[in-house]
């Protein structure tokens, strides 16, 4: 990891510089996958699997009874923690529920918002070197709270052609119907524009690589929603002197094993604390199964010491970490003064692996600095907020006469006339 002492504030946009991601270099391959699923339906997404994923698959949507073999493959154990995060997840994202107010802005005109469901929402799940259940949870427990009546779920198969038993498990506990073993561009091509078995969505969520990232970016220009813009995994930790150079490293490592490309940053007023967590770091490295890909995550992290907690805060803001751990005697004070961040942790014994997994908070975060404009995956994500009004006979006496005004100042006599003759059918039945 490398370590830097007091940077000036002139140095601090390259220093807080994420692992490069252009998708936009990966546009034109990956167009042209999406456009062979458009004209190729099924028979497309097959030939892509096989190309990709290394498989031969009879059919694409997965059985009940593959579903119920690899419910009993589950062991109780893992069954019980999926339980418990389910319960967790769901509790806090049951109390996301939008409640809208009627509104009166003037008498005789009232205006209210009213949440209604995205009714068709795709999930993608990655596979690669985890099988993400805990994702499933994430995003398929909000779009059930939410009412979403048609909720379709994207992930690869491995070379066996099944879907990891604990995907299957979560899916079920998280009430998903429909499974698909398809992966990558063609599973994101899949779901913006349907074939003749996956049905066809209106908003896209979920992680993925490059090529998911610019699959999605690609789709959502013109055909279908997105949750938001991804990228590497992070996780900052601001920390004092009071925290436990154990635990910081830890929650470094724990991003770091993410993959190759993800990015760990601690931001401290203490050297000492720097010191005994870079020592800290190659120990527990060495401990790690995941040793090669956290090792090269650190390549992109960074201990970085400042002088004072204000200025630790207001590089935090800079940055706008997907994740951040306070871990400082103060820390709740600087929760107060964070402006910027997917997720929050605070405290010592709150480690970024609870909001991964079971606290209740959704994992499905901004990356990339994009937590200075986007929020997390939450109830809203999945339901659109329409407005309503009503105008009686006061009301468009009140304010009609504004409209007039208003709309002839922007040349718009139609938007005049529908109030002017509103107006005059009143002032006839008076």
């Amino acid at each position: 990891m490398q370590k830097i002492y007091y940077p000036q504030k002139s140095e601090w946009d390259a220093l807080l510089q994420r692992p490069a991601l252009r998708t936009e270099e990966l546009f034109g391959s990956v167009q042209a996958l999406i456009d062979e699923v458009r004209r190729g339906g099924d028979a497309a997404v097959l030939a892509l699997e096989e190309r990709f994923d290394k498989v031969q698959l009879s059919q694409l949507e997965v059985s009940e009874a593959e579903r119920t073999e690899a419910e009993a493959a589950v062991s109780p154990q893992l069954k019980e923690a999926i339980d418990l995060a389910a319960h967790n997840i769901e509790t806090f994202h049951a109390a996301q529920r939008f409640e809208g107010k009627q509104v009166q802005t003037q008498p005789g005109v009232t205006c209210w918002q009213q949440a209604v469901p995205i009714e068709k929402v795709g999930l993608y799940i990655p596979g690669g070197t985890a099988p993400l259940f805990s994702t499933v949870l994430m995003l398929a427990l909000p779009a059930r709270i939410a009412g979403c009546s048609e909720v379709v779920l994207c992930t690869p198969p491995g070379r066996d052609g099944k879907v990891h038993p604990a995907v299957l498990y979560a899916a079920r506990v998280a009430g998903v119907k429909r499974i698909f073993k398809v992966g990558g561009v063609q599973a994101i091509a899949a779901m913006a524009y349907g074939t003749e078995t996956i049905p066809k969505v209106y908003k896209i969520f979920g992680p993925g690589n490059q090529y998911v990232t610019a699959a999605k970016q690609l789709v959502s220009l013109r055909d279908v929603a997105i949750d938001m813009p991804a990228g590497p995994s992070e996780v900052e930790v601001l920390a004092d002197d009071s925290a436990n150079p154990v635990f910081v490293a830890a929650d470094l490592l724990s991003q770091a094993e993410h993959g190759a490309d993800s990015q760990a940053v601690l931001i401290t007023t203490s050297a000492s604390l720097a010191d005994a967590v870079e020592k800290e770091v190659e120990r527990q490295l060495s401990e790690l199964p995941r040793r090669e890909i956290a090792e090269r995550a650190l390549q992109w992290s960074k201990l970085i010491i400042v002088p004072t907690l204000d200025e630790a805060m207001e590089m935090t803001n800079a940055y706008a970490p997907e994740h951040l751990i306070i871990e400082a005697t103060n820390y709740l004070e600087l929760a107060a003064q964070v402006r910027h961040a997917g997720s929050v942790f605070l405290g010592s014994l709150t480690p970024e692996s609870a909001g991964d997994y079971a606290s209740g908070t959704n994992h499905t975060l901004p990356t990339n600095g994009y937590a200075k404009a986007y929020s997390g995956v939450c109830l809203d994500s999945y339901v659109r907020k329409m407005t309503f009004q009503e105008i009686l006979p006061e009301g468009l006496r009140r304010i009609g006469p504004a409209i007039e005004v208003m709309a002839a100042g922007e040349h718009l006599d139609a938007h005049r006339l529908a109030v002017t003759r509103r107006l005059a059918t009143l002032r006839e039945s008076e």
